[in-house]
């Protein structure tokens, strides 16, 4: 119930006013069934708008630490994860990967749903579209479901870095045809067989956003920056 309050009710109606959305290929999404979704990922409001745009529910795997906050601010972040679909994964551990399987093909094989993962792992820093991890390969070759590709376009314009209030856009969803893996049967475990599907859903993404890619990770390039030292002036350095 919550979901779809908070999709035409409490959120829906602003998400719509302020990003002015639009969804191209919806009918390449199965009006029933359990399908993967793959997206890229700009921007934290990419979590709303594909809920918002895409008729059936769809479900989200989320980092475990959404759910733990302490405090009135943790219960309620808690429950408004809870109630928007996002399912908790550990990602510490070795076990972190086997449990995101786990999780996932629970919605998938159980529950005939639809499940959404960023392959990239985390938001791009710079909109380029960065190397997909090969988690969600795994996840398609072991369940057999189809791949359904969306490049979420103009997320990342709403509210930039360093900004507090959003910035009104326009907001395009490009959902590609569905990525059928069927010829990788019983491959899965594979790590050659995961990095080609996972290359292919990034090159679907790529041609359907039109970013740039980026052969690295967005998550080391990201350590990268925060282990960099900060320049310091050196005389005659412009002020």
């Amino acid at each position: 119930m919550w979901y779809y309050l908070f999709k035409y009710v409490f959120m829906g109606p602003g998400l719509r006013l302020m990003g002015r959305p639009r969804i191209e290929g919806l009918e390449n999404i199965p009006a029933e069934g359990p399908a993967l979704i793959a997206s890229n990922h700009l921007a934290v409001v990419d979590s709303f708008y594909l809920p918002l745009m895409v008729p059936r529910r769809i479900f989200f795997l989320a980092k475990s630490e959404y759910f733990t906050e302490p405090g009135i601010k943790g219960r309620f972040k808690k429950w408004f994860f809870s109630a928007s679909g996002q399912i908790p994964i550990d990602r510490s551990g070795a076990s972190a990967a086997a449990g995101a399987l786990s999780a996932g093909k629970r919605v998938l094989e159980e529950d005939g749903r639809l499940l959404c993962l960023y392959p990239e792992g985390t938001r791009s820093p710079d909109g380029r579209l960065y190397k997909g991890k090969t988690g969600l390969a795994r996840m398609a070759l072991e369940t057999g479901v189809p791949v359904i590709p969306i490049a979420m376009v103009g997320t990342d314009r709403i509210n930039p870095p360093g900004t507090i209030l959003p910035r009104p856009t326009r907001i395009v969803l490009r959902v590609g045809k569905p990525l059928d893996f069927a010829r990788y049967e019983g491959m899965a475990g594979n790590r050659f067989i995961e990095r080609a599907v996972t290359d292919e859903i990034m090159y679907s993404l790529m041609q359907l956003g039109g970013q740039q890619y980026v052969d690295v990770y967005a998550a080391s390039l990201k350590k990268s920056a925060e282990a960099a030292p900060t320049p310091t002036a050196e005389p005659g350095d412009a002020a």
